[in-house]
C-alpha cells in the first residue's frame, strides 16, 4: 500500500505503461463512434443520436446501479453483430483500442451462439470470422489476442458441448480457453461440469463467472467441481474461507473488474469493493475492463482507480499486471517470453 498514490501517478503516465488484460467481453467493446455510424446506415430499430443511444448502450451516473439494468445493456449492443463485415470490423477495433491503451497482450471472451443468434449464423461461422479478423488485426497493431469462447448458464448444456468441441478444434487458430457465463443466481452451474473437463482435457483454459452476484459457494464449487484455471470476478468469495484457501493453493487468479462490479450492483461503491481483502489474503488479483463500452472506461481507467480508491504503489499495480501474465493462457515458452518483456519494461529504472 502506499500513503502517496498522487505522486505514483504523476511520475508515469498510466497509458504509456505495458499492460495484460485478461477479461474483456468482445460484445462489451464496441466504440460508440461505430454504433452510431451503423443505425444511422443500417436501419437498426435503436436511437440514432448520441445521447439516446448512449443511454441504451452505457451506464450513466443517474441509472440504476443494478444487474438487470447492465445486462439490458448487451440486449441493443448484440443487435449490431447483423454481418460478417460489420463482426470483423468490431474485432478489428476491438484490438485497435487494445494497442492505442498499451495492452500487449490480451484474452477477449465472446459468445459465439448469442452472435450468431442476431442474424440466424452458425456460431462455427462467427467464430471463424471472429479468429480471421483478429489474425488481421493483430499482424497490423502488434497486440496478440487470444480469444475465449463463453457460454451461458441459462442455455442447454448440449449447445455448451459444441461450442467446446468447435473451440478445441479452433486451439491453433487462436482460442485459448472457454468460459461460462450467466445468471449464477437462478441457473446452477453443476450441469456444464462435463463441458468443462472435457475442454480442459481438450487444452482449453479455464476461466469461470463466479462469485459476482452469487456467494462464495459458487467459486469455491467452480474450482473445486468444474476445474477453473482463473475466477471471473469472484468477488464475494471472501465471505467463504474455502474458497479462499483453494484460491491461495491452488494459485488460482481472480480477473477482478471493479468498475464493472459497482456499475453491476456487485458491490456497492468502490470502498465495499473486497480488493485488498483479496491481497491481504494472499490471492493472485488481476485488473480488467470487463465491458468498456458499457462502462465507459479503458484499462488504463481500471489501474488508475485502483490506485485512486485503494491506495496501491505503481510498483502494486505493475505486480497485478505482471500477475496477469503469470495466468496467461499461452504455452509455457510464450507464456515465460511474456513475463521477461513485462519485467524489463515495467520496473526498469
Amino acid at each position: 500500500m502506499s500513503a502517496s498514490p498522487s505522486q505514483d501517478m504523476g511520475s508515469t503516465r498510466m497509458e504509456s505503461l505495458p499492460k495484460v488484460e485478461l477479461h474483456r467481453h468482445l460484445e462489451g467493446a464496441l466504440r460508440l463512434s461505430t454504433l452510431l455510424e451503423l443505425a444511422r446506415a443500417d436501419g437498426l430499430n435503436v436511437p440514432r443520436d448520441e445521447p439516446a443511444l448512449r443511454a441504451q448502450v452505457q451506464v450513466l451516473p443517474h441509472d440504476p446501479l443494478t444487474w438487470a439494468n447492465f445486462l439490458a445493456k448487451f440486449d441493443t449492443l448484440r443487435l449490431f453483430f447483423r454481418s460478417p463485415d460489420v463482426i470483423c470490423r468490431i474485432v478489428r477495433e476491438a484490438i485497435e483500442d487494445l494497442a492505442a491503451d498499451h495492452i500487449v497482450y490480451a484474452e477477449l471472451r465472446f459468445t459465439p451462439a448469442a452472435l450468431a443468434a442476431a442474424r440466424g449464423f452458425a456460431f462455427e461461422e462467427v467464430m471463424d470470422w471472429v479468429l480471421a479478423a483478429g489474425q488481421e488485426a493483430m499482424q497490423a497493431t502488434g497486440v496478440r489476442v487470444g480469444w475465449v469462447a463463453s457460454v451461458n448458464r441459462h442455455e442447454p448444456v448440449a449447445l455448451a458441448e459444441r461450442v467446446g468441441r468447435a473451440a478445441a478444434e479452433r486451439l491453433a487458430l487462436g482460442i485459448v480457453g472457454m468460459d461460462l457465463a450467466g445468471n449464477e443466481v437462478d441457473y446452477a452451474s453443476d450441469p456444464f461440469t462435463g463441458v468443462f473437463r472435457e475442454a480442459a482435457q481438450a487444452g482449453l483454459g479455464i476461466t469461470l463467472h463466479a462469485g459476482e452476484w452469487a456467494d462464495g459457494g459458487s467459486v469455491f464449487q467452480a474450482m473445486d467441481v468444474l476445474g477453473a484455471q482463473r475466477i471471473a470476478h469472484g468477488v464475494h468469495a471472501v465471505d467463504d474461507p474455502r474458497a479462499l484457501d483453494l484460491a491461495r493453493e491452488r494459485r488460482i487468479a481472480f480477473e477482478l473488474c471493479l468498475t464493472s462490479n459497482v456499475a453491476s450492483g456487485a458491490v456497492r461503491s468502490y470502498a465495499d469493493h473486497p480488493l485488498p481483502r483479496l491481497v491481504q489474503a494472499g490471492i493472485p488479483v488481476t485488473l480488467n475492463s470487463d465491458d468498456p463500452s458499457i462502462c465507459g472506461i479503458r484499462l488504463s481507467d481500471e489501474h488508475r482507480a485502483a490506485i485512486e480508491h485503494f491506495g496501491l504503489s505503481l510498483d502494486s499495480v505493475r505486480g497485478m499486471t505482471l500477475t496477469a501474465a503469470q495466468s496467461a493462457f499461452l504455452p509455457e515458452r510464450d507464456r515465460k517470453q511474456l513475463e521477461a518483456r513485462l519485467e524489463e519494461e515495467l520496473f526498469a529504472s
